[in-house]
Formats: C-alpha cells, structure tokens, sequence
C-alpha cells in the first residue's frame, strides 16, 4: 500500500480532481490522477508483484478497494488485470463482492472484463448472477463475454439478452445493446436474426446500440 501511495501521491492534481468528481456526478472524491499517468506509474509497483498468491491479490485488491479516492479502486482494477491469471472460477466470490462495493459504470465494468477473462478459459457462464438483486451484478453477467469474439457463447449471451429485457434500468438496457453490438462485429447475421426475432422483446434503447453498426 506503501508503494501505491508513493506511485499516486506525487501526481495528484486538486484541479484535475475536481473535474473528476463532477464527471462522476460527485459520488466519489479524486486524487486527480490521467489514467494514462496512473498506469505508468503503478506498472512497476503491480509487475513486482509477479507470483503472489490468487489470495493476496484479492487481498490487496480489497484493501484498495477500502481507500476513499477512485484512484484506489481504479489501482485494484489495474492490479487484478495484470495478474488475473492467478484467478479461476472460485475466486468470483470475492470479485463479485467488489461489484457491490463502491459500485458505478466504471469499477463494474472493469470488473466485467477481469470477470470475463477468467469466465472465458473455464467455458462458464453467469447464470446466477442473472437473477440476482443488484442490478449491477445482473449487468456484469450481460457484460462478461464482450470481446470473445468467434468465442462468444452465443445462446448465452441471447438467453441473457432476453432475460433481462423487461428491465427499465438504464444500465441493463445500455448493457443489452453493448454486448449484442459487440457481438454482431463478429455475427451480424445472428444479431439481425436475433432482433427481428427473439429480441423484439427489446427496450428500444438496447435495439438502437445492438443495431447500430449493422
């Protein structure tokens, strides 16, 4: 934690900060650290920390995760992309409980894509997640195959679509359309297919962004 502060301090910035926080509707307070600077200087702090256990990584995750400034959360982001290897399926518990913490767009769907990385070499789906309370967690089951490619798990991501179609939450809405544009990249055969049929259960929201490419 040493490290990271010294990593983060030095590069605060009171006005950028400021601008931060607005961006972010003023939910959370900012070092005022680019994303960009935040990287470069972390990389190093994060690499020599090569061979840590999957189990002190979350640890150190968590810890971050505690701290007040978004920078924190965005440094255990960065930390679990790096060595997200380390991970496998029993440890979405603990990724999960990140989900419900501190929860916005930006730390759940970086979660999202850590999520999907250890999803994507187990060949496992999100089903329960699907069903569950938080809608932010129902988000990162729609979310967790963007980038599969020709991987996707099409039925899935289909199934999912359909599933949380009745929902009026902005977020599930946009999610539905982001995950189903990302796909038709790859099928956009299958996308037509799926809006002209099954999923003209869609809000419009979701149809506008699933369709926007094709």
């Amino acid at each position: 934690m040493v490290s990271v502060d010294a990593a983060l301090l030095p590069l605060a910035d009171a006005g950028r900060a400021a601008a931060m926080s607005a961006y972010m509707r003023n939910q959370f307070p900012f070092l005022g650290v680019p994303t960009p600077a935040r990287r470069a200087a972390l990389k190093p702090v994060f690499k020599a920390l090569r061979g840590l256990s999957a189990e002190d990584l979350l640890a150190l995750a968590g810890a971050l995760w505690e701290r007040p400034q978004r920078e924190y959360q965005y440094a255990a982001l960065d930390l679990l992309c790096m060595h997200w290897k380390a991970l496998d399926r029993t440890h979405l518990p603990a990724l999960m409980a990140l989900v419900r913490r501190k929860s916005w767009w930006d730390t759940v769907d970086g979660l999202a894509s850590i999520i999907g990385d250890v999803l994507r070499r187990e060949h496992h789906g999100m089903d329960d997640a699907l069903a569950h309370e938080d809608f932010w967690v129902r988000r990162i089951a729609l979310l967790h195959q963007l980038g599969w490619g020709k991987s996707t798990d099409q039925e899935r991501l289909f199934r999912y679509a359909v599933a949380l179609s009745h929902e009026k939450e902005f977020f599930i809405q946009k999610a539905i359309g982001w995950a189903l544009r990302d796909y038709a990249r790859h099928a956009p055969d299958a996308v037509r297919a799926f809006l002209s049929g099954p999923g003209a259960c869609l809000a419009p929201l979701s149809r506008r962004e699933a369709a926007k490419h094709l």
